[in-house]
């Protein structure tokens, strides 16, 4: 399972003109589902993304998680992480989990984050989804599980 989490002041994502999820102060993480990805793999990138520190602390060091700040959460469903791009100029969606399991593991994710943070927001799977978002330093980072 892929995440690429962006440290945010504000994200939102809209469907057909109408927000869908918004976040104030936190992380907005695009979710990538590739085959062979199980609940364990959910679980554990769910366990990063809520214990990477990216926060500032009291000396400007990233030494706080979204945990520490209570910040929100917004996770958007992106199966284009999962692209091959090594060759050609068209990427190729082979590692990427068929439609019906990427939703039933970014749903998992969804359902997990909610049991164990306060604030959580997302995307809707397979829909155009318009992603606004201010990135915070710029801060990016790709986990993987």
């Amino acid at each position: 399972m892929i995440g690429l989490l962006q440290r945010v002041t504000e994200a939102q994502v809209a469907v057909d003109g109408e927000v869908v999820g918004a976040i104030e102060r936190g992380l907005m993480v695009l979710v990538g589902v590739q085959k062979g990805d199980t609940e364990a793999r959910a679980d554990r990138l769910l366990e990063r993304l809520l214990g990477y520190r990216v926060f500032p602390d009291a000396d400007d060091r990233m030494n706080l998680s979204l945990r520490d700040i209570a910040g929100g959460l917004l996770l958007v469903p992106q199966f284009t992480l999962a692209a091959d791009t090594k060759k050609g100029t068209r990427a190729s969606f082979t590692s990427a989990a068929p439609p019906d399991e990427g939703k039933r593991l970014f749903d998992y994710l969804v359902a997990q984050a909610a049991m164990a943070h306060a604030s959580v927001a997302t995307g809707r799977f397979g829909a155009d989804m318009k992603v606004g978002l201010l990135n915070d330093g710029p801060v990016t980072f790709w986990l993987e599980t």
